[in-house]
């Protein structure tokens, strides 16, 4: 072969691998390096149109089966539908992340299971793992948050070892294994009644091991009678029948002693009635009528009236039972009847926080705008304009005191750009020079108040300076300033330091001809002072000599 045909031939390679450089935007990421190569482009693209969502759920298939079937995370009102390029992109390099997303910010109950008490406090990979996946198929990737279970036991192990019923949740709550607060002795074929109620769940339901794991019986247990748990002090004298001398409420309680049976009167004896001595209610005689249809005949109103309205005098049963004052039995779904309705928040407020503010429990005109229970923090740092009658729902939710919801739009600095991306505390708080209660906000221009309520550190909303240089440290030296204040905007825009809007032919020195195509850097040196190096744009050389 001659050195033509040689050079020719190297030419022509260099020519192809130049060409399918310039095509291929970039190395594919590390799961779909396989594709790489132009006899795999038709694989993902279409030729003369986009990426389409039918080329990429081709191949995840364990996508599409979730969307057909309209379950999991894209098919969520914010994800379904969308090109899958919106959320995942390709060609930048084999190290970069397909899938990737905040998850600290990440709202799961968009994949269709809420996280919920426990659930809440995990981290990812606690629950998204390989062991925990029930699906084969998804089970083999290397890296995925498919293919858990819903269900209890697909996570945990169980405890009980099968005899109960697999929904863990009919018994359980997430907010932690014990006590089992959806647990209803009620329900099951064994009611506890008077002093069973009090009685410890391990003195009947003890623990064990069973196949060398801690153990505790809740089925097969004896309660045909008394003396399946409780010993026979009369050596049998009297038969097995125990309920016929006892009851429940009290074993110190005969019924030989009171023949007399009083659910033949219209007050049957319930709970804490059937302990009360007969001369506590019969205090002249036996058969003298006793005043008995509403609980106020018996007993003092320890609410004082709060409960009287227009109809007259609400019956403590309303809230009350007969086996005791406390608990009531008020709920929420009752308190939301009345005027001030729980929701978020309040709905974890224990009701001594509300109610007994003083030495007394008070339920009647005890407030129900923000401002009678909460400190107006806000006071004489916001405009009242903005939270009219100090009203809280105007920026903040029942939710949580931190969600807020103000459109800033409506104050004299609109957020844009970057400004977008910070907290309210970045402008309106400097916790790094808080010192003896006054909060100094270094390098912005408005009056230094105290700012601290009680203990906590308040925000300052009014007086707050608007110009750039009131929060940015002027990287120029000043070189734009006019009458010592510079306008960034001049040059630059909220989105970002970089681009720059700057326009030379405005300057006093027009670039013409070869001077179009010099690198500012030939021109504008970096230069030092005082320990911080800085730009020169303003150079006085506006002459040729002044260069060349």
């Amino acid at each position: 072969m001659d050195l033509r045909t040689t050079l020719f031939i190297f030419i022509f390679q260099m020519s192809f691998l130049l060409g399918f450089s310039q095509i291929s935007p970039g190395e594919l990421a590390e799961p779909h390096a396989h594709l790489e190569g132009m006899s795999n482009c038709t694989k993902c693209h279409t030729l003369g149109s986009k990426i389409s969502n039918e080329k990429c759920l081709a191949c995840h298939t364990e996508i599409k089966l979730r969307v057909d079937k309209r379950t999991g995370y894209h098919s969520s009102v914010q994800v379904y539908k969308k090109n899958c390029t919106v959320c995942h992109s390709d060609h930048h390099g084999r190290q970069y992340q397909i899938i990737h997303f905040d998850k600290n910010k990440f709202d799961h109950l968009l994949t269709g299971y809420k996280l919920e008490g426990k659930h809440n406090t995990l981290q990812c990979n606690d629950c998204h793992e390989g062991p925990k996946i029930v699906d084969p198929a998804v089970k083999k990737k290397k890296s995925t948050y498919l293919g858990l279970g819903k269900e209890c036991l697909s996570c945990h192990e169980d405890y009980h070892q099968k005899p109960l019923v697999s929904n863990c949740s009919s018994c359980h709550t997430f907010k932690a294994f014990k006590p089992a607060e959806k647990f209803d002795h009620a329900k099951s074929k064994f009611i506890l009644k008077g002093k069973h109620k009090t009685v410890e769940c391990i003195k009947c339901h003890e623990k064990t091991v069973l196949n060398g794991k801690d153990f505790q019986k809740f089925k097969g247990l004896k309660y045909s009678g008394c003396v399946n748990c409780h010993k026979d002090v009369h050596n049998n004298s009297f038969g097995q029948h125990c309920a016929d001398c006892h009851v429940e409420e009290s074993f110190k309680t005969i019924r030989s002693i009171n023949k007399f049976d009083h659910n033949l009167t219209n007050f049957k004896l319930e709970g804490r009635h059937v302990t009360v001595a007969c001369s506590k209610c019969h205090k002249a005689s036996y058969t003298n009528p006793v005043k008995h249809d509403k609980c106020y005949d018996c007993h003092d109103d320890y609410h004082k009236g709060d409960f009287t309205n227009s109809t007259g005098r609400k019956d403590c049963s309303s809230c009350h039972d007969v086996h005791g004052f406390t608990p009531a039995s008020f709920t929420i779904e009752k308190h939301n009847e009345g005027a001030f309705k729980l929701e978020g928040a309040h709905l974890a407020t224990p009701c001594i926080a509300c109610h007994k503010k003083t030495n007394e429990w008070r339920f009647r005109k005890i407030g129900t705008k923000c401002s009678d229970c909460h400190s107006d923090i806000h006071k004489d740092y916001l405009d009242p304009k903005y939270y009219p009658e100090a009203n809280c729902m105007s920026c903040h939710s029942v939710e949580s005191w931190k969600q807020i919801y103000f459109d800033h739009s409506k104050t004299k600095f609109a957020l844009e750009g970057k400004h977008k991306a910070q907290t309210c505390r970045t402008c309106h708080f400097d916790k790094a020079n808080s010192m003896n209660g006054i909060v100094k906000q270094q390098g912005l221009n408005f009056n230094q108040k105290e700012i601290k309520a009680g203990n906590s550190v308040v925000l300052q909303f009014t007086g707050l300076a608007s110009e750039c240089m009131e929060c940015h440290t002027d990287e120029h030296e000043g070189q734009f300033a006019v009458e010592n204040k510079t306008d960034c905007s001049k040059c630059h825009f909220p989105d970002g330091w970089k681009p720059v809007t700057f326009n030379h032919d405005n300057a006093r020195f027009k670039l013409d001809g070869r001077h179009k195509d010099i690198a500012c850097v030939k021109c504008h040196a970096p230069v030092q002072k005082e320990n911080k190096q800085y730009v020169l744009y303003k150079t006085g050389k506006i002459k040729c000599a002044d260069c060349h």
